[in-house]
């Protein structure tokens, strides 16, 4: 009898349609924000009145938010949690949420109740009514404290030039995303900060509208102030992953080319000194700055080698292609089943 209502069970499950919209909402140590955080986004995504289901991805809390999130799935039938085994970061977080969200429109928002999950249907809507492959969230009024604003509006503008995506708020957690183009990349390291940039190297459609932003008023905060080195760093690599993926000779053979230059220029300089001039240069700290230089630009040119042959390889090799091809939906949408 139980094996006959399992069976039941599990036809019932495989033959529910899939959701319309899945919430991934990252948390680390949000003990004290989860119940009204999950109680919100279940309200807003009831009341749009889509299929939906809640992925909240603990990422190795030591607080109790996981025994928060257990005590809610029994009130929530859409919550889908995902425990992680410890602390990866807020990227890796935010791919499993992803690797485990299965509908065709993904939210994504902070744990910390700052973005408000009264804005996810506007979000939605606008990705469908433009037609386009991601909407990110601007905290056009934000609530935090005035240094931290200060060095994201000028970290933002910095990445907006450097990526050429400009938005206004790259910070914001707060955006809803297509399915079918967010599945052509990989969030890796600390790069949630960048998925605009990511999706538009794979031809997506970006916009942006104005969302709310509350204060924080329970938890606390895991901003600090080393994330502007890391950002910076991050930019960095943003910047090699658009233009020198491909081709990263171009890329260390030139800082190589400079480098070397600069040796050679010097050894020739004090060559000239000892046979012109019969002048000592072992003992300069120029010969050695030269040398050292020409030996960096020869480690930087090998380094740039080696990475040509390990893209080479990897595409020949898993049979990856070099490019992406743009999903145009509108045609696909719009042509009949028989057309030919």
């Amino acid at each position: 009898m139980n094996d006959l209502t399992d069976s039941r069970r599990t036809a019932v499950v495989a033959e529910a349609p899939p959701p319309q919209v899945s919430a991934v909402v990252p948390v680390y140590n949000e003990v004290e924000n989860v119940a009204d955080l999950l109680a919100e986004i279940h309200a807003s995504l009831t009341g749009f009145g889509r299929r939906f289901e809640i992925i909240i991805v603990d990422d190795g809390s030591s607080d109790g938010t996981q025994a928060a999130i257990q005590d809610c799935a029994g009130r929530y039938p859409e919550l889908r949690p995902v425990f992680l085994a410890r602390n990866y970061g807020q990227s890796t977080a935010m791919q499993a949420g992803f690797d485990h969200a299965g509908g065709e429109v993904v939210v994504t928002l902070d744990g910390d109740l700052q973005n408000d999950p009264a804005d996810i249907p506007r979000l939605v809507e606008m990705l469908e009514r433009e037609d386009v492959d991601l909407v990110s969230g601007w905290r056009r009024d934000r609530h935090d404290d005035f240094l931290r604003v200060r060095l994201s509006r000028i970290a933002n503008r910095l990445i907006s030039r450097m990526t050429h995506v400009p938005l206004h708020d790259y910070g914001c957690t707060l955006k809803a995303y297509r399915r079918d183009i967010l599945d052509q990349i990989t969030v890796s390291g600390e790069l949630h900060r960048f998925i605009p940039a990511l999706m538009a190297q794979v031809g997506a459609e970006v916009r942006e509208v104005v969302v709310n932003h509350r204060p924080r008023t329970r938890g606390q905060s895991k901003y600090s102030l080393d994330r502007t080195l890391r950002v910076a760093l991050d930019l960095i690599l943003m910047v090699f992953l658009r233009k020198y993926i491909q081709r990263p000779l171009h890329f260390f053979g030139a800082l190589g080319v400079i480098l070397g230059t600069a040796g050679m220029a010097i050894c020739l300089y004090l060559v000239m000194l000892k046979l012109g001039y019969d002048q000592s240069i072992g003992n300069r700290p120029l010969l050695t700055l030269g040398v050292s230089l020409t030996v960096s630009a020869l480690i930087l040119v090998v380094q740039g080698l080696i990475g040509e042959l390990i893209v080479r390889l990897l595409h020949q090799s898993d049979n990856q292609p070099q490019y992406r091809v743009r999903l145009d939906r509108k045609n696909t949408r719009s042509a009949a089943p028989g057309d030919a």
